[in-house]
């Protein structure tokens, strides 16, 4: 399996890189193909509702980084979208890419792909509630396959792997693939 790794969190090393790669350490385990993007590396320009993606060749006429990320979530089998809470929604560079996915409705290239949610969180799982029913809803729109989330507490750079129990959970998470 082909796993692509979308990190949303601006600070490399953070609590969202470590335990996504806590996830791909245990997918490599079984053997799976493993690639992570770090998408505050990107130019993703906003959407502008122009529409041409629901035309024609169904792909967006914006010339930005999405045009490199556009095959590489085409090629995966599975989608892990890594973001930091913020304001009980993702970080502003994840919602860029989610809204640029448009072209997924209509392409169809996404349809029966699995997703999985990743989200540390100062507040912990309780307040992770709206940014899942986003990725949910959205993903549903795409024809996604939702196979879980990984929402876990922390805030400070690195808190995570003080906590052992969600480092166990994002390992043995990635054997699960």
């Amino acid at each position: 399996m082909k796993i692509l790794a979308l990190i949303g969190s601006p600070r490399k090393e953070g609590n969202t890189d470590i335990l996504v790669e806590e996830i791909l350490k245990g997918s490599e385990k079984k053997g799976h193909k493993n690639e992570k993007l770090y998408l505050y590396e990107y130019d993703i320009a906003p959407c502008i509702d122009c529409r041409a993606c629901k035309k024609a060749d169904y792909v967006c006429p914006l010339y930005d980084g999405m045009q490199e990320i556009y095959p590489k979530m085409e090629e995966a089998d599975l989608i892990i979208f890594g973001t930091p809470l913020y304001w009980y929604g993702p970080t502003g560079k994840m919602k860029l890419l989610i809204d640029r996915m448009r072209p997924f409705v209509a392409n169809r290239k996404l349809e029966g792909k699995k997703f999985v949610l990743v989200t540390p969180s100062e507040e912990g799982a309780d307040a992770c509630r709206p940014i899942v029913d986003m990725f949910n809803m959205s993903f549903d729109y795409l024809k996604m396959r939702f196979i879980g989330t990984l929402l876990a507490k922390a805030y400070e750079k690195g808190e995570i792997k003080e906590n052992q129990e969600a480092m166990k959970k994002a390992y043995e998470f990635g054997l699960s693939f």
